[in-house]
């Protein structure tokens, strides 16, 4: 099969062919038809599947087919909604490369940059605009973006949307926006929530799958270690020792979390960068440009960051933490094993992260292999001592002052009266209340 066969037109062929892409994927192959034809469409897939020119493609060359020119200003033809700033960059990076020799006006707003850059970005009119929800409703709400004449709808990643709380500013979208659309609704995985939501935005759409939910990449050989937490940055450092590795993407659940590991991998003299919710935006351009162009091997990311990499050549994942939804795992492992290669999924398991591991098991219908601790792994641990750096998170610190024990219902113990409050001088202030 061929895109020419799939009925695309001939600028979208060169442009196609300039980029050196001949063959359509699976879901390309299966989703183009339907969507060239005007249908609502629900799609299944994982990340790394080619899922962003299977919507694009199609709806580029709808749009300059039903109405050729410039764009009204202050207007999108096509909203297209991404959870994360990095994913939301990536679509529109893509699309205006598929839109060259074309006049398609394409443009993408999301939070951390200056709201008037985004206001400018969307005033000149847009035949594509790709947006996270946030900074969309800030653009509707300064009536500086009009929806009112939005031909159609693409909602991609809908279950990270769901996981991070977008749902009411989805249905709010909905509602601005005219009913009479073309809806395309994309998603790793496709739980109940997600069914609701896809029955609800789009009328009688064609569903396209290329994976069964929830499996895993089948070119991804997975295998966990259990460690330790206090113990894991000991074993980290030694994997990255003796690994042979062109680029690892390393998960860490939280943010500070992330930055610590970099840390402590400089401090074997392993560079590593780290992208995550507290990075500012430039910051985390800067680590993604560095981890393509090969500079920096290793990026440490969250999971909220990590959606938006679309990266070739990713050889390792690696799971510091357990993801805590087995939803997320499918994800991570998904930025490994792209365009035909192979890759490897290691996690780092520990005690209190099994019940983690169990569901991810069931979720992916398999198990995944254990491998034991490296022989050398209690010299790694005395060096990251040496180093001067503890092996994990630290545990608050003990109160300055002890607490009182309290009897029940939080009355003092052992009798002691219950001290009267002072009473309160004229021009006082009452404490607020809890």
């Amino acid at each position: 099969m061929t895109f020419q066969s799939l009925g695309l037109s001939s600028p979208i062929l060169a442009a196609l062919d300039a980029q050196g892409y001949n063959k359509p994927t699976p879901i390309q192959a299966q989703a183009i038809p339907p969507v060239l034809a005007g249908k609502d469409l629900v799609g299944i897939a994982q990340t790394g599947t080619g899922k962003t020119a299977a919507f694009v493609l199609p709806t580029m060359q709808r749009l300059t087919e039903a109405a050729p020119g410039r764009p009204v200003p202050g207007r999108a033809r096509m909203l297209v909604l991404a959870p994360t700033r990095e994913l939301a960059a990536q679509i529109a990076t893509s699309a205006r490369n598929y839109a060259a020799g074309q006049h398609v006006r394409v443009g993408v707003v999301f939070g951390g940059v200056p709201v008037p850059r985004s206001i400018r970005e969307v005033s000149r009119g847009l035949d594509i605009l790709v947006a996270t929800p946030g900074r969309l409703l800030d653009l509707v709400d300064q009536r500086a973006l009009d929806l009112s004449a939005l031909e159609i709808l693409v909602l991609d990643e809908a279950d990270q949307m769901l996981d991070l709380g977008f749902i009411h500013d989805l249905k709010r979208i909905v509602k601005i926006i005219p009913e009479k659309r073309q809806t395309l609704f994309f998603s790793a995985t496709m739980p109940k929530q997600i069914r609701q939501l896809a029955d609800r935005f789009c009328h009688h759409p064609v569903e396209v799958k290329v994976t069964p939910v929830g499996t895993t990449a089948e070119r991804v050989r997975q295998a966990v270690t259990f460690v330790n937490q206090r113990e894991k940055q000991a074993l980290l450092n030694l994997f990255f020792q003796t690994e042979t590795i062109d680029r690892s993407l390393v998960f860490s659940r939280t943010k500070h979390g992330a930055d610590r590991i970099v840390r402590r991998l400089g401090k074997i003299g392993i560079e590593a960068a780290a992208i995550h919710g507290n990075k500012s935006q430039p910051q985390r351009e800067k680590a993604l440009a560095a981890f393509r162009e090969g500079s920096i091997r290793i990026l440490v990311a969250t999971d909220i960051a990590a959606r938006g990499i679309d990266i070739p050549g990713v050889s390792h994942v690696v799971n510091f933490d357990l993801p805590n939804v087995a939803d997320q795992y499918v994800h991570r492992i998904g930025r490994t094993a792209r365009a035909g290669a192979e890759g490897i999924a290691y996690s780092f398991c520990d005690d209190e992260e099994r019940p983690y591991l169990r569901g991810i098991e069931k979720l992916i219908r398999q198990r995944i292999g254990d491998v034991p601790l490296p022989e050398n792994f209690n010299e790694a641990v005395a060096a990251v001592e040496d180093a001067g750096e503890d092996r994990g998170p630290r545990r608050s610190r003990r109160p300055r002052h002890p607490i009182k024990p309290k009897g029940q219902h939080g009355k003092p113990a052992n009798g002691a009266k219950k001290r009267r409050p002072r009473p309160q001088r004229k021009g006082q202030r009452r404490p607020a209340s809890a």
